[in-house]
């Protein structure tokens, strides 16, 4: 079966690490990886940028929605931040996002569920933190 179709085994995610190693996490945006993924059209760029800007904020507000109590709606939407992010080159976003997802997961174990919610509230305030983090930098080279 080709890469891409049926389930996302091994090659899926080795290549969704490979991906995550890309994005430099010494600045909030890897500029190079975003090039790259316009094909050098600064305009996509711009586009891109500005969407993505939207699009993690909005996901943010459901993840701090009450009604996103659930840890599979936690999961789902750090896994939509984290696909974003990767497009972007975000690293610092997508690896919180996956560490988020991971800690939903795991959290759906009833011997966890109570461990997990302090470890859960600190992945949402780091990956609140990188969020902020790379919307500050599209704002400054969005001027």
């Amino acid at each position: 079966m080709p890469e891409g179709e049926g389930t996302a085994g091994p090659t899926k995610s080795a290549s969704n690490r490979t991906q995550l190693r890309s994005c430099r996490l010494s600045s909030a945006l890897d500029l190079v990886h975003l090039a790259v993924q316009c094909q050098g059209d600064p305009e996509l760029e711009k586009d891109l940028l500005g969407l993505f800007r939207l699009q993690s904020r909005s996901l943010f507000e459901q993840l701090s929605d009450p009604a996103a109590a659930s840890l599979e709606s936690k999961a789902a939407i750090a896994h939509k931040l984290r696909g974003s992010a990767l497009a972007v080159g975000a690293g610092r976003v997508a690896s919180a996002a996956e560490a988020l997802e991971r800690k939903a997961l795991a959290a759906r174990r009833p011997a966890r569920a109570d461990v997990a919610q302090p470890l859960i509230l600190r992945a949402i305030a780091a990956l609140e933190a990188a969020i902020a983090e790379v919307v500050a930098e599209i704002e400054l080279i969005s001027d």
